[in-house]
């Protein structure tokens, strides 16, 4: 069995396709799928696609790039109260995007420390984005780290190797998208190949950056199969035995859905 540890169901290019992207998933051996609230709006919407459909699972967050939009950040004790529901499983995604929203690096900051503070209170996994903001990112997470130690997933990954390493250090999990099958990312995938497998994950971040042979296409979650074979291939497995591990460590690390 394989895990989409990262995909975004309730994108408009799902919009009606709900039920068939997620029975292609199954038939391309995906036995679970954690689906991301991005905005807390939406919440709702998302909870209801987890509720409807045994596989999937879900995490809310507000995404870095939304927080110059938001009227009032939230309390932490609202993302506290979401993670009672049962299928509840990620605080996130936050994180920091410098390369788009530069301009709201303080308000994206503080967002990201309320994250982390439900992180901490309820022990679910941090699933973070970031882009462009290395040394914020880990000297933000190591500090909140030192305080009280949370889960944590680096979604996506695609940053360098100092903050991969600083990371893992904190006990952090790297997640491999489509963007280390592409053939130029021989860079990241060296980065994975350094990494401890028991702290990878994989994932599609679909509808965004489907692997070969799907690459300039709509992702989805039965996809995340191009990409765990490259992830095979980066650590010298079967494609079988890649999967079998990255799925023990997916509920290691996601115990509400193990």
């Amino acid at each position: 069995m394989l895990v989409d540890a990262h995909c975004h169901l309730d994108f408009p290019d799902f919009e009606g396709e709900v039920d068939d992207i997620i029975a292609r998933a199954r038939a391309a051996g995906v036995g679970k799928l954690v689906t991301i609230c991005t905005r807390l709006d939406r919440e709702p919407l998302v909870r209801a696609i987890a509720e409807s459909h045994d596989a999937v699972y879900y995490a809310a967050g507000i995404h870095p790039m939304r927080a110059h939009e938001e009227e009032r950040l939230p309390e932490v004790a609202e993302l506290v109260a979401l993670a009672a529901h049962p299928k509840f499983v990620g605080i996130g995604e936050t994180g920091l995007d410098y390369h788009y929203t530069a301009e709201s690096a303080e308000v994206q900051q503080r967002l990201l420390r309320i994250h982390i503070e439900a992180a901490q209170e309820t022990q679910l996994p941090l699933i973070i984005h970031a882009r462009d903001a290395d040394d914020d990112m880990a000297t933000i997470l190591e500090d909140g780290y030192a305080k009280a130690p949370y889960p944590l997933m680096m979604h996506c990954f695609s940053s360098g190797p100092a903050l991969a390493e600083r990371a893992l250090a904190i006990g952090g999990y790297l997640s491999m998208s489509g963007i280390a099958a592409f053939p130029r990312s021989s860079d990241l995938r060296e980065i994975f190949a350094k990494a401890p497998l028991e702290r990878i994950l994989v994932e599609t971040d679909s509808p965004y950056l489907a692997p070969p042979p799907h690459r300039g296409k709509r992702n989805e979650p039965a996809y995340v199969a191009e990409t765990a074979k490259v992830g095979a291939e980066v650590f010298g497995l079967s494609p079988e035995a890649f999967a079998a591990q990255t799925t023990e460590n997916f509920h290691r690390l996601f115990r509400k859905a193990a």
